[in-house]
């Protein structure tokens, strides 16, 4: 992707690039047991088998805590934070280049619905794919708790580990295992989160009396994680359970996207799609209300324009 060479240094693509990593960073560390919780849940249940005890959100998290130990809580946070530093950065890089330089706002400054959905769902599958060998190892390695209890033996020393031995297994193509559901859900994350925060914060501009302040965009964050979290708990289900089948443990229960859709349904009924909804959007909001709150004020004292 070339920059344009005229812009302002602090207006470059690589520099607003760092400016999301830094408020990312921050957004994930906040609320990483949130994510560790709903992936338990997400495998709770899997396949109809109901060998295992059946919990809910606060008594998922509690037991981890209790059975594995707190520091659990952030197992896996280290590739859940590298992830970002490529998806984050490339989400908000790309919706911004395509909206400042393809399909460019309107006169008022607000940007149309249809160019903010086209924007966001591109951006998002666009960045899912680049950073989809990260997510696959953070799955991964939330499982490693879980695994010891049931008495098996941990697969991975640490996320370099994690990253080769997939790689061994199943070779570089093996780092994308998943990736379809990946950018499917990606896009319909990002079709509520960018999409969203970016509508709703400027048609409050042009037409309220709100400034351009931290109320605007927590506002406008509240509304995104909700539409983020009802849009991608099912295909965020689906990514899950295909990025948890280990290669070398027989053949997969799933063989792609469509087939964990069905096999989940007919075994655990249609609302199983909705496992782990509640630390999804529990998570949503606070990590977009954090990662907005902080990338606009860390933009603001860069000197970068708003968002």
């Amino acid at each position: 992707m070339t920059e344009n060479s005229s812009a302002p240094k602090k207006e470059t693509f690589v520099f607003k690039y760092a400016l999301s990593c830094c408020a990312a960073t921050v957004a994930e560390s906040v609320t990483y047991p949130m994510d560790l919780t709903k992936t338990r849940l997400q495998i709770q249940g899997e396949g109809g088998l109901a060998t295992a005890k059946k919990r809910g959100f606060i008594r998922t998290a509690y037991g981890i805590a209790t059975e594995e130990g707190v520091h659990k809580l952030w197992q896996g946070v280290t590739p859940a934070v590298y992830r970002h530093y490529v998806y984050t950065g490339c989400r908000l890089g790309f919706y911004e280049y395509i909206r400042e330089n393809f399909l460019g706002k309107n006169t008022d400054g607000t940007f149309s619905l249809w160019k903010a959905v086209v924007s966001g769902m591109t951006a998002g599958a666009l960045a899912q794919f680049i950073a989809s060998p990260m997510d696959l190892v953070k799955v991964q390695m939330q499982m490693e708790g879980r695994r010891l209890l049931e008495g098996q033996k941990p697969r991975y020393k640490g996320t370099l580990h994690a990253f080769t031995s997939i790689a061994k297994q199943g070779g570089v193509r093996g780092l994308w295992r998943g990736w379809i559901p990946n950018v499917q859900r990606a896009a319909l994350v990002n079709l509520g989160d960018l999409t969203t925060y970016d509508t709703a914060k400027h048609l409050i501009l042009v037409n309220t009396s709100l400034p351009d302040a931290p109320l605007l965009h927590s506002i406008a964050s509240a509304c995104s994680g909700l539409i983020s979290a009802v849009l991608s708990t099912p295909a965020d289900v689906v990514k899950t359970r295909i990025m948890n089948q280990m290669m070398s443990s027989g053949p997969p229960v799933y063989k792609g996207s469509v087939d964990c859709f069905i096999k989940t349904v007919r075994h655990e009924g249609f609302f199983a799609l909705y496992k782990g909804f509640l630390p999804i959007w529990a998570r949503m909001a606070p990590w977009s209300l954090t990662f907005w709150l902080s990338y606009e004020q860390i933009r603001k004292a860069a000197g970068t324009s708003s968002f």
